[in-house]
């Protein structure tokens, strides 16, 4: 097995993947805001897509949140003052880990939190 798909949900899908895209790099691969996701090459392919109001689970239960998927950077104290400088929210600094790498938090415009990791 491996992974195929990571979903991080969002409130608006038109604003949200041009971050995605522009903010983390990430390449887009299928979808639209018409279609209600993006589908982006980041090692795996990461869904992004909007809740509806016909959502079985409420949008506050999605949306927001803490997604678990990690990025790897290069450097993550630049990183994250390129990041900085273009708006986005840093919402948890960079900290070196007890493993030796380097973790830090970033928000997407919804609030849910991808973190950016450097291996040792």
């Amino acid at each position: 097995m491996r992974i195929a798909a990571a979903r991080v949900f969002v409130s608006d899908l038109g604003r949200s993947a041009p971050w995605y895209e522009r903010v983390l790099g990430a390449r887009p691969s299928a979808g639209s805001p018409e279609h209600g996701y993006a589908v982006f090459d980041a090692g795996c392919d990461l869904v992004v897509e909007e809740v509806g109001d016909d959502s079985e689970i409420p949008a506050a239960q999605l949306v927001g949140r803490f997604t678990g998927i990690s990025f790897a950077v290069d450097d993550v104290a630049a990183t994250c003052r390129t990041l900085r400088d273009a708006g986005v929210d840093v919402v948890g600094e960079p900290e070196t880990q007890t493993w030796g790498g380097v973790l830090a938090t970033v928000a997407d415009p919804d609030g849910n939190a991808v973190q950016l990791v450097q291996y040792p």
